[in-house]
């Protein structure tokens, strides 16, 4: 069971002063929350890409890359690159090049992504954003499987036997799929034999998802591929604190401007602290509370759904460098000792009958 966390370097105001940081501090904060994740022991940090003003992660690459020659242990993965608007070359490069500034370390995770705002940027039509993912993610596989590629498709110009350098330290370096819980694209990394990442977010039971964990595994075996050697993984927001009156009530502001800015986006109905109240409750799909709740969360979630790695996605808008810094210490010193203990329990159980 690995555990770690993920962000999307968000600069959105302060609910507190109404100012903003500038995406170069908050930047720089994510360095230094890498650190510390890796500190207390966790084993995995992500960074999810983005094009717009309150987000920093344009180039997640490059973020974990800053981290990479400050740790030696936890892992630095993409949560998620939009691959529709990537060339699948370069983002290649750039993990590759990450792996080996890390030593083997690099992560690639993919995905439709939710926000749009990439396509007009780098020229692409939102007509084509199913076909043109599966294209590119043909071609990224490729370059993933052989140093020297020969490839043609609609949507980017054909390759005729070039070699992609560098490569990475791993071999293979590790694509994941990441969802937003479409079951076709459970199916799909099924099938392909990726390990695959579940977004649990929102007004939804994670334990609903048990259901797309099902598909996946269904999908890889009848592919013939081993389960064994398949992660699953599931990211969701949360924070934690001391007590659990003190996270709850620490996560609400940010959580509410930030989810209602989305509403607004979208244009869903506005969020309330009644849908707050009932995302931390023990069904719900906020991981907030003291160590021992959100450990219990996480541990329900392993045990029934069969994730093998958690993110815990903080902060969700910006809320105060201090309370994260402490929030990520919770979760290595406290709860994910607590998580790994239960988690081989269960292992030994299900060994054992």
């Amino acid at each position: 069971m690995e555990l770690g966390i993920s962000t999307f370097v968000e600069t959105t105001p302060d609910v507190e002063t109404g100012k903003t940081m500038s995406h170069a501090e908050r930047l720089r904060e994510v360095v230094e929350e890498i650190v510390l994740a890796e500190q207390v022991g966790l084993d995995v940090y992500g960074i999810g890409e983005h094009h717009r003003a309150d987000f920093a992660a344009s180039s997640p690459a490059v973020v974990l890359a800053a981290a990479a020659v400050r740790t030696s242990r936890i892992r630095l993965t993409s949560t998620v690159m939009i691959l529709s608007s990537a060339d699948p070359v370069r983002v290649f490069q750039d993990f590759a090049t990450l792996d080996g500034i890390s030593n083997g370390r690099a992560e690639l995770m993919v995905g439709r992504g939710s926000f749009t705002e990439s396509f007009p940027l780098f020229g692409y039509d939102l007509k084509d954003y199913e076909e043109i993912f599966d294209e590119k993610l043909d071609l990224l596989l490729s370059i993933q499987q052989s140093e020297k590629v020969t490839w043609s498709g609609k949507y980017r110009p054909a390759i005729h036997n070039l070699g992609i350098y560098p490569r990475p330290v791993q071999t293979p370096l590790p694509i994941w799929i990441g969802s937003a819980g479409s079951p076709e694209s459970a199916v799909r990394a099924g099938e392909l034999g990726l390990p695959f990442a579940l977004a649990i977010i929102g007004g939804v039971r994670p334990l609903d998802y048990a259901r797309h964990v099902q598909l996946y595994k269904e999908a890889a075996a009848r592919a013939g591929h081993d389960l064994a050697r398949l992660p699953i993984a599931s990211h969701s927001h949360g924070f934690i604190a001391e007590t659990q009156q003190l996270a709850v009530e620490k996560f609400f502001p940010s959580t509410h401007a930030r989810t209602n800015v989305r509403a607004l986006e979208k244009g869903l109905p506005p969020y309330h602290r009644s849908d707050y109240d009932a995302a931390c409750s023990p069904e719900g799909a906020l991981y907030v509370g003291d160590p021992q709740t959100v450990a219990s969360k996480i541990i329900h979630l392993h045990e029934h759904v069969g994730i093998t790695r958690f993110l815990l996605h903080m902060p969700h808008g910006t809320m105060p460098h201090a309370d994260v810094m402490q929030a990520i210490r919770l979760f290595g010193t406290e709860v994910a000792p607590r998580v790994r203990e239960a988690a081989a329990r269960i292992l030994d159980c299900r060994l054992n009958g």
